[in-house]
């Protein structure tokens, strides 16, 4: 780490922001010029390297997950086209074993010269609605290898010397099910990296080449001081957690441990993740690339003031297992990582942070999901191939001291918009029918969870369709700390068309799907903070008074009796010595419900006689929410995370 500047503070401090400027503006000429409306929905990111690979700088909106990945695939390519790299090149990669994140996330890379000498990359990473595979949008669940996700692009020169190499774009579009869009949003990157050699050489041309050249490794320098300034105020100590994907499909039930170990020992912050399972036979898994991002961005979290690029890295010394679930080696699939073993690890490190930064402590938040469905648009002659392709916002975790987020983006990338129903209705056959926050959702505590939302859509005029869902926690639901408690599951509803209503899960591919079938989800809250006996029964009535709790939640998990004052006004109030007894009756209780027998539990489920809520948070019993079939191990598992989480930080009956 140099502990000298050789730039004056005003010429730093202008090209530092000017380096934030130029990723943002890269960022507008994506929005303006892209194709595909998940690209326009923000699921994509970019950033400059320098002219080894390290990241000098992200913009301003730019995805974590992104990020944390975008050097290692710099690095692949200068390493797969060493001295053959001149002027006018630019390169495709999407390979999550080179430290890409999965094959839907394609990277152009922009060497930027000055003269005959590399100074720089610029690189802009787009999500891809689709790369082939399997099934469409490249979402297989059933995936045990990379080759029914879609098409492994490794370093390859797309532009030659100036020269469009279109028989390679061909190669890669026809390779997908939608190419007009593919090569639209390949067009659009790559543009918006022209843009960033446009301003960076404008820099070079104001300032001189080694000045900009300066600045480009005394901004990593300096976010390398700032973060060890930082982790060196904190205690040191280790601390340990775990966090779950739902089960391996192939294996049976059963929750799958991510684990993390962290310690600070001075200014220097490692991370061990041995003890992880090993990979899964499902598309879960995460590349070491996406694995060591979701550490960045964890981590992150609790530093949100500190710029983010490779000066943050080298504070990070991170130990991940080969063939587990953080590091699965190739040909392993690893497309839902984002859903799978990437945001365990985010919230397993807010836990870890929680402890170590009490004052900015964040309950489990949650998790990534993406409803997909492909097939023929019949509402015109031309009968085009559609990809509607969705994803939710949902609660974040109660915080000390204040409530968690309702509805809003996942911790995956909380860049990413909403993506607006007027513009999928008219771009694909499925209507929305449903889209509201669910009132309960957020885990209870006495700093409640953020709520979850609700989506649901009927299909419309369509042909050989099918739908696939890529999200969990399902079973692994979010979680509380300090005694808060979990959310609700993940899952999605299908009623098929003329009667029939199915639970299809938290992961599925492939499944068929006709005109006139109706679909609906949920997306969780986040975890609640502390125990929801201590909330304040005034806040519980402001919650229902808002409808982010009924009246029978308030009573089941709050143990706050309200009663309804004016149904125009929506005006409740506090029943305070019926409040009084109710809370006396859990706390004398709720320790003898966790040990209650859960296959009891399970049929009193099936007769109609208790309800997942009251299951999941004061039994700690996890079914199969289609079948109402007890999970005995994964039962077991649950019963003991809320035992660590939550049971410790009660207060005595």
């Amino acid at each position: 780490m140099t502990e000298r500047q050789a730039l004056d503070p005003v010429t730093f401090e202008v090209l530092k922001n000017s380096f934030i400027t130029v990723v943002d503006e890269m960022a507008e000429q994506i929005l303006r010029t892209c194709h595909s409306f998940v690209i326009w929905a923000r699921d994509f990111s970019n950033c400059l390297c320098d002219a080894e690979g390290n990241t000098i700088m992200q913009g301003s909106q730019d995805i974590a997950v992104h990020v944390g990945t975008l050097h290692f695939t710099a690095k692949a390519m200068l390493e797969a086209f060493k001295d053959d790299i001149h002027p006018g090149d630019v390169f495709a990669i999407n390979d999550p074993y080179a430290g890409g994140t999965h094959f839907n996330d394609v990277r152009i890379i922009r060497p930027i010269f000055v003269g005959d000498e590399l100074i720089c990359l610029a690189q802009s990473n787009g999500h891809w609605a689709d790369v082939g595979g399997t099934v469409p949008g490249s979402f297989d669940i059933s995936a045990k290898n990379h080759f029914g996700e879609g098409l492994r692009i490794p370093a390859v020169r797309i532009w030659d010397r100036g020269e469009y190499r279109q028989d390679v774009v061909n190669l890669i579009t026809s390779n997908t099910r939608a190419p007009d869009d593919v090569e639209g949003d390949l067009l659009a990157q790559a543009e918006a990296t022209r843009v960033a050699e446009r301003e960076i050489l404008r820099l070079v041309e104001k300032y001189g080449k080694e000045t900009v050249t300066t600045a480009f490794a005394e901004v990593q320098d300096y976010v390398e001081r700032l973060t060890r300034s930082r982790v060196a105020e904190l205690p040191d100590g280790t601390w340990e957690t775990e966090d779950y994907i739902d089960q391996d499909p192939s294996a049976g039930e059963g929750l799958i441990p991510v684990r993390v170990k962290m310690t600070i020992d001075g200014d220097q912050i490692h991370y061990d993740l041995s003890g992880s399972h090993p990979v899964i036979g499902s598309f879960l898994n995460a590349g070491f690339g996406s694995a060591f991002s979701g550490i960045v961005a964890g981590t992150k979290t609790f530093f949100p003031d500190v710029p983010l690029n490779s000066g943050f890295y080298r504070v990070l010394d991170v130990h991940l297992p080969e063939n587990t679930v953080v590091n699965a080696p190739w040909p392993t699939a690893v497309t839902g990582f984002c859903s799978g073993a990437y945001e365990k690890i985010m919230n397993a490190l807010f836990e870890l942070w929680s402890q170590v930064m009490p004052e900015r402590a964040l309950a489990g938040c949650f998790n990534l999901e993406y409803l997909l469905i492909g097939g023929w648009d019949k509402r015109t002659d031309s009968s085009p191939f559609f990809m509607w392709y969705d994803w939710m916002v949902g609660g974040w975790g109660g915080r000390n001291g204040r409530d968690g987020s309702n509805a809003t983006s996942p911790v995956f990338g909380v860049g990413l918009a909403v993506q607006p129903f007027e513009g999928q209705e008219r771009l694909t056959p499925v209507v929305t029918s449903v889209h509201r926050i669910v009132p309960d959702s957020g885990g209870p505590g006495r700093y409640r969870g953020g709520c979850g939302v609700e989506k649901g859509g009927t299909l419309t005029e369509i042909e050989d369709t099918v739908m696939s869902y890529c999200c969990d926690r399902a079973r692994s639901i979010t979680w509380g700390i300090e005694g808060g408690l979990p959310s609700c599951p993940h899952g999605v509803w299908l009623n098929k068309d003329g009667g029939g209503k199915r639970f299809l899960g938290a992961v599925f591919s492939n499944v068929p799907v006709e005109k006139g079938d109706s679909f609906v989800r949920p997306s969780a809250g986040g975890g609640g903070y502390g125990d929801p006996l201590l909330r304040d029964p005034q806040a519980v009535r402001e919650d229902v008074e808002d409808g982010y709790v009924t009246p029978e939640g308030a009573r089941r998990d709050y143990g706050v009796v309200v009663r309804e004052v004016d149904a125009e006004l929506a005006e409740w109030e506090v029943d305070e010595e019926a409040t009084e007894r109710e809370r006396s009756y859990i706390r004398k209780n709720r320790l003898r419900w966790l040990e209650e027998y859960p296959e009891e539990l399970a049929e009193k489920y099936r007769r109609g006689e208790t309800d997942t809520l009251k299951l999941i948070r004061r039994h700690g019993v996890i079914l199969d929410w289609g079948t109402g079939e007890l999970l005995p191990k994964t039962t077991a598992g649950f019963r003991a995370m809320l035992k660590r989480r939550a049971v410790p930080h009660w207060e005595p009956a």
